[in-house]
């Protein structure tokens, strides 16, 4: 391919690749002769004699194409096309040309259409025709036209998409003119407001300018010409006319209207005389079919010449004729017949650019072997560019994209063939392309973060995770976690984070919570699943659940306060243990301020004089003062505790002078005394009461445990029997697993061998064999076992 590649550079700079037959090739107007075309490559053995390459036809037919040349490649022959030294291409001429050529390599003969489509170029739009000429475009008009009637369409080939501006620009001054004639922007030259009655035989010379693009225009010439009222004659516009008909029109439709200029005119047949095939109505001129005209059965209706006169009613010899020609044409009868009758395919929406769907084979019975015209038709697709026809094979012509809702997933369209009989045939091949979708993205979620009050109940909602999925059906996916702590959940399909247990704001401030997203049912395999995960922060925001806690609880105080002064009794210590982070405290006083001498600042309490000036009780006074102490927040759940303060409130000692002018007061300098009596108690920790309740638990199971052993082993004591009677139990034991013999002599041994008999057979111990499970007795120092 290389290879072929340099060929082609060398030989055609402009020509970017090879192609084989069939090829479709595009070409733009502005081509002179000698242009190359395209190179077309063809394969033959080096044995078989020189291939050659044919130019069979054009259609339509055209010596604008020179035959093509034929050269040797390495073992590949490249032809080549170009223009001939006559070729002047016009797209709106002939926009399209179908090249047949036939290469031939010995035996092997290959034929194929070379399709040139002819492009237009819009860089040289120019005005042309008669109007364009020196001499102008000549209309005629009569006199009695309607004023401001269209009485010419200038038309420009190739302008009517651009826009065009059309302008007069001769002068038409009075009295050379009536009024101004006019043309707008879709080219109508329209009569003067005034009319042009008395204007016959004038010429009127029109100048006409058409701008369009960026700074390009043409000008032209129309010429208006003014016809006197016709006398009243009668004639035909056209002295003979041929019309052609198919043959399966049925008897009285409508074969042609023939019209002649005059007044009051009617209409018949000269010859034939009588028209066995046709009649004509006398006042319309419509000629109509008589008699079924089917050529196999009557070839003479093929051609049927028929000589009309029109004439006027009042005036028959002012008359005219007319030859008509009527040609009967043969009816194409049968569609073109296709296989498969139906398309159906299955494609998924990644299939890449190019892929063949199906491949449609047709002919028409009414010619065999005639070529056939395809072309697809879409009844319902979002995008009809994402199928095409390629010489009868269906492809895929663009990406197959199915993530916008609607936008494909079925393709209903039709194939259309059509034969080149009269009337033309057509056969629709349906075609239904079902597009599956593909899972190609992956799920994704946002991190976000919630916050939580520590004492939310169970199954608060904190948020919802948000998910996204590209893939269509978008966002149709699940939620799931995965590890993390079970005190959350996340609903499986919405997305909810709920809370499922208690929170501790001093045991855990943080969770982070991972948070798996799984799409389903977007893909044709619905096992087929793509997954992504985010990280959810939930935050625990503090709430008291402890009571402040006073050091001490209760205070006793002696104070000696002034006259007229303030003095600070004491400060009220108080904290919460399990939130040594709490800081911020509210203090009142609930009780025991009965006269007011006592005020909090803050945490201070301080006894004040000011309020009542020198109502001074004369003996020492008590005060016990409750002091109520809450921690202080943003939280609406408070918690409070009351700490007691007796206060001793010793008066000054004040002296009076009899005389008006002697006055003894306490110093200023004087300060008082406080006394504090603080009352010590043991308060022990939470976690000293907690090891010490679990130490005594297992103190008291050990002992349980070592009281039931002792139990076990006094009865097992118990039940063990004494030494002699083991010793006799066992030798009856033994007298019984004797022989006769022995049985018979057991009286003399017992009495000859007592002591040494009750020492061997003395078993102290009983146990259990473990491979039989059986029970029996052994003795401890001679090893000595007895089966029970």
């Amino acid at each position: 391919m290389v290879l072929l590649r340099l060929l082609v550079f060398l030989f055609a700079p402009v020509v970017s690749d090879l192609c084989s037959l069939p090829c479709f090739i595009n070409v733009s107007e502005s081509q002179g002769p000698g242009t190359i075309l395209q190179f077309l490559s063809f394969n033959c053995s080096s044995y078989t004699p020189t291939p050659t390459l044919e130019l069979l036809n054009v259609q339509p037919p055209t010596t604008f194409f020179n035959p093509p040349s034929l050269a040797r490649w390495r073992g590949t022959y490249v032809g080549k096309l170009t223009l001939s030294s006559s070729a002047r291409l016009d797209a709106l001429m002939v926009n399209h040309y179908k090249l047949q050529l036939k290469f031939t390599c010995g035996n092997h003969v290959t034929e194929g259409s070379l399709s040139v489509d002819v492009q237009r170029d819009l860089s040289h739009l120019q005005c042309a025709g008669q109007f364009a000429s020196p001499a102008g475009e000549m209309i005629q008009v009569p006199e009695t036209v309607t004023p401001g009637a269209r009485l010419y369409t200038l038309l420009l080939p190739g302008l009517e998409l651009h826009g065009a501006q059309m302008s007069i620009i001769s002068a038409q001054d009075l009295p050379h003119f009536p009024g101004p004639f006019s043309i707008n922007e879709q080219g109508w030259l329209q009569a003067p407001s005034q009319g042009l009655l008395g204007q016959a035989q004038k010429v009127f010379q029109l100048q006409i300018s058409v701008s369009f693009g960026q700074r390009q225009s043409c000008q032209g010439m129309v010429m208006v010409k003014v016809l006197p009222v016709p006398s009243s004659q009668v004639s035909f516009l056209e002295q003979a006319q041929n019309i052609t008909i198919p043959e399966n029109l049925a008897p009285g439709s409508e074969v042609v209207q023939v019209r002649a200029q005059g007044v009051d005119l009617r209409y018949e047949i000269l010859s034939p005389v009588p028209s066995p095939l046709f009649s004509i109505g006398r006042a319309d001129g419509v000629v109509r079919s008589t008699t079924p005209l089917e050529l196999a059965r009557t070839p003479g209706t093929a051609v049927s010449r028929l000589q009309v006169k029109a004439f006027e009613q009042r005036r028959p010899w002012a008359s005219a004729e007319l030859n008509l020609t009527i040609n009967v044409q043969l009816v194409n009868l049968w569609p073109p017949r296709c296989l498969p009758a139906l398309l159906v395919s299955q494609i998924p929406e990644t299939a890449p650019v190019g892929t063949m769907l199906n491949t449609l084979t047709c002919e028409d019975p009414d010619s065999v072997g005639a070529t056939l015209d395809y072309k697809l038709w879409f009844r319902s697709s979002s995008n009809p560019a994402s199928l095409c026809l390629y010489d009868r094979v269906l492809e895929v012509n663009a990406t197959l994209d199915c993530d916008t809702p609607g936008a494909c997933f079925q393709h209903a369209a039709s194939i259309l063939v059509l034969d080149g009989g009269q009337p033309q045939m057509t056969t629709e091949v349906p075609v239904l392309v079902m597009v599956t979708p593909i899972n190609e993205f992956s799920p994704a979620c946002a991190p976000r973060t919630f916050r939580v009050q520590e004492d939310a109940v169970p199954h608060t909602l904190l948020g919802s995770v948000v998910g996204t999925d590209m893939d269509y059906p978008h966002d149709n996916i699940e939620y799931y976690t995965s590890g993390g702590p079970t005190t959350f959940a996340v609903d499986r399909l919405s997305g909810e984070v709920h809370l499922l247990g208690p929170l501790d704001y001093e045991q855990q401030r943080l969770y982070r919570l991972t948070v798996l997203v799984i799409d389903h049912g977007q893909d044709q395999n619905p096992n087929r699943h793509r997954s992504g995960s985010c990280t959810i922060t939930i935050e625990v925001e503090d709430v008291n659940d402890h009571a402040p806690e006073c050091e001490p609880p209760f205070q006793e105080l002696t104070i000696y306060a002034p006259l007229g002064r303030s003095v600070e009794v004491t400060k009220v210590s108080c904290r919460i243990p399990q939130e040594p982070q709490r800081l911020t405290y509210s203090y009142s006083i609930v009780g025991g301020n009965s006269q007011n001498r006592f005020i909090l600042q803050g945490a201070i309490l301080v006894h004040s004089d000011l309020v009542l000036g020198p109502f001074w009780p004369e003996q020492p006074c008590t005060y016990e003062l409750l002091i109520r102490v809450a921690d202080a927040g943003p939280s609406t759940h408070h918690l409070s505790t009351t700490a007691t303060i007796i206060v001793h409130l010793v008066p000054p000692r004040a002296s009076t002078v009899a005389t008006s002018t002697h006055r003894t007061t306490v110093p200023s300098t004087m300060t008082p005394m406080l006394v504090t009596d603080t009352e010590a108690f043991w308060q022990p920790q939470p976690w000293f009461v907690v090891v010490l309740t679990a130490t005594g638990a297992l103190l008291l199971l050990a002992l349980g445990w070592l009281l039931g052993r002792l139990l076990q082993g006094l009865a097992q004591l118990l039940k063990a029997p004494s030494k002699p009677a083991q010793a006799l139990l066992l030798n009856s034991i033994q007298g019984t697993e004797g022989s006769t013999e022995g049985f018979m002599e057991a009286p003399k041994r017992e009495m000859s061998q007592e002591p040494s008999s009750v020492m061997s057979l003395h078993f102290d111990g009983r146990a259990q064999d473990a491979r039989t499970g059986r029970d029996y007795l052994f003795n401890t120092h001679t090893g000595a076992r007895r089966w029970l």
